[in-house]
């Protein structure tokens, strides 16, 4: 049953002449002082969002953007941060991109937040897609393979990390520890500290193709779908829920998943579309680029595969296929419900904070949300924070 509603904000700043036809996504550049401004969006929306007993706030890490789209570079430190400004609200990292990382230093980082917020920082890892990020750091991302065994290999030193009192490790890219003497002995083993106090770790991770859904359900991740078209969805929701059991774990579908949606909240559907397609159209300008257009044609086919569009969605196409939900409050309460009909273990949804909607106009979308259509759902749920100090190893006093 979904009780929780939480919000993804990628790092925007309000954005000027935005739409299809409006300035083109490489040619927007702005000052520091403009580009600061995601920082002061952050802020204030998760001031809202813990007033209107919303469950988490999402981010996205991203890098050099110039261009004024997603300005948030460490989603850690800025959950911290975070967390110190609210009462209960989570903030997860919508995601952590590992190969910009050291494996240890992200491990650390985690677990410092985990302890100071009382577990409110959720940890969520991601492989990275701009060329002019990853490359930059060092890491390989325009070799898919050589990024995905990078990013396995991480991920398995991050888990021995959390998990294991003291570890070693020895692959293709780190030998942890180094074999150095040490104090007048050898090094063969490090220990991290601090370790999350929370444990096992909540760890989500994007479903972006076949290959990431088996890896992820091996390692018993949680995963997310965001603005993706219903045939889609149901099909990956099907193959989360089947390929766990063949993992043995028994999960009613959307169990373990969460539903990120675009949406637009007014008296009419065509209201809400107008309203709503300048900002959706200056999403798409920046992001189907990348391949992040997630719906499929009529026969199921993921958009960009042979035989099916490869273009810059409109609006109507996001309708269409439910990966935007435009119109009166009780037509989004009615599409919550059928949710929660066929998938009986869904509990998350996830809001999009659209590119192009500037501050003001996206808070009067929640407090509408709020009012109009939270009621409608078991209150959102408040977990309470784990005690940091003199905690056990699975967080309990």
């Amino acid at each position: 049953m979904i009780d929780k509603f939480s919000v993804l904000y990628v790092g925007q700043i309000d954005l000027e002449n935005i739409g299809r036809e409006g300035t083109p996504a490489d040619e927007r550049r702005y000052p520091n002082e403009r580009l600061v401004e995601a920082l002061d969006n952050a802020t204030q929306l998760a001031k809202l969002l813990d007033e209107q007993g919303f469950y988490a706030m999402w981010t996205a890490e991203h890098h050099f953007q110039r261009e004024g789209y997603e300005c948030l570079p460490n989603l850690i430190l800025l959950g911290t941060y975070l967390a110190s400004q609210t009462k209960s609200l989570k903030f997860g990292s919508a995601f952590n991109i590992v190969p910009m990382w050291h494996p240890l230093r992200i491990a650390e980082d985690y677990a410092m937040a985990d302890i100071l917020t009382g577990g409110r920082v959720i940890f969520g890892v991601g492989r990275g897609y701009h060329s002019r990020e990853v490359e930059s750091f060092g890491a390989p991302v325009i070799d898919n393979d050589a990024n995905r065994e990078l990013f396995e290999e991480q991920i398995e030193v991050i888990l021995k990390a959390f998990n294991e009192e003291s570890f070693s490790h020895q692959g293709k890219h780190y030998t942890i520890p180094p074999q150095v003497p040490y104090r007048g002995y050898d090094l063969k083993e490090i220990t991290l500290v601090p370790r999350p106090v929370n444990r096992p770790v909540e760890i989500w991770q994007p479903i972006a193709s076949g290959r990431t859904l088996e890896y992820l359900v091996s390692k018993g991740f949680k995963a997310m779908l965001a603005l993706t078209g219903e045939k889609l969805v149901d099909k990956l929701f099907h193959d989360y829920r089947d390929m766990s059991a063949r993992y043995g774990r028994d999960l009613q579908l959307g169990e373990d998943m969460s539903l990120s949606v675009g949406f637009y909240l007014a008296d009419t559907k065509e209201e809400a579309v107008r309203r709503i397609r300048d900002s959706h159209d200056e999403r798409y300008k920046w992001f189907a680029p990348f391949g992040f257009v997630r719906y499929s044609d009529e026969n199921g086919r993921p958009w960009g595969t042979p035989g099916a569009p490869t273009r810059i969605p409109y609006i109507e196409d996001g309708v269409a296929q439910n990966a935007w939900i435009c119109g009166p409050p009780d037509h989004f309460i009615s599409f919550l419900k059928e949710m929660e009909e066929k998938y009986p273990g869904l509990d998350q949804i996830v809001l999009h904070w659209p590119e192009g909607t500037p501050w003001r106009e996206y808070k009067e979308q929640i407090e509408i949300f709020t009012r109009e259509v939270m009621p409608h759902f078991r209150p959102s749920a408040k977990s309470a924070p784990s005690v940091a100090t003199g905690a056990g190893e699975d967080g309990s006093a």
